[in-house]
């Protein structure tokens, strides 16, 4: 099991950045699969983007490709999610989550697939 908790939310106007973190602890961060996922109000939960336990595979949505970029530190335990250029429609809940993958280069798209989540943070960009 893994505790997750992300933080850098905040409220921001169109075009700026942040980097969201997400503090990994409990078993080794270094083995899960991770992923970032959000919701906006009256919404489904979107999978963002994944990284591989390795971090060699990475995989985006097509709406944050060129904008947003996935990483992680294993000697920090930490997985960052760098957001620039938001605009409106990135508005929601950014939540962090790992699982236990089946190989390291695999990713996991489906929130189903994930076991260990954390609380989320709010993001709110402004036009």
């Amino acid at each position: 099991q893994v505790t997750l908790v992300e933080s850098g939310g905040g409220l921001v106007q169109a075009g700026d950045s942040l980097r969201l973190s997400c503090a990994a602890s409990g078993r080794a961060f270094s083995n899960y699969a991770m992923g970032w996922f959000r919701q906006a109000p009256g919404k489904e939960r979107e999978f963002v983007t994944g990284i591989s336990r390795s971090g060699v595979s990475t995989y985006y949505i097509d709406s944050v490709k060129g904008r947003f970029t996935i990483s992680r530190d294993n000697t920090k335990n930490t997985l960052y999610l760098q957001m620039n250029s938001l605009k409106p429609e990135d508005t929601a809940v950014y939540s962090c989550a790992a699982r236990w993958p089946i190989n390291p280069t695999r990713i996991y798209t489906s929130s189903s697939e994930y076991a260990n989540w954390g609380q989320g943070t709010q993001v709110t960009v402004s036009s």
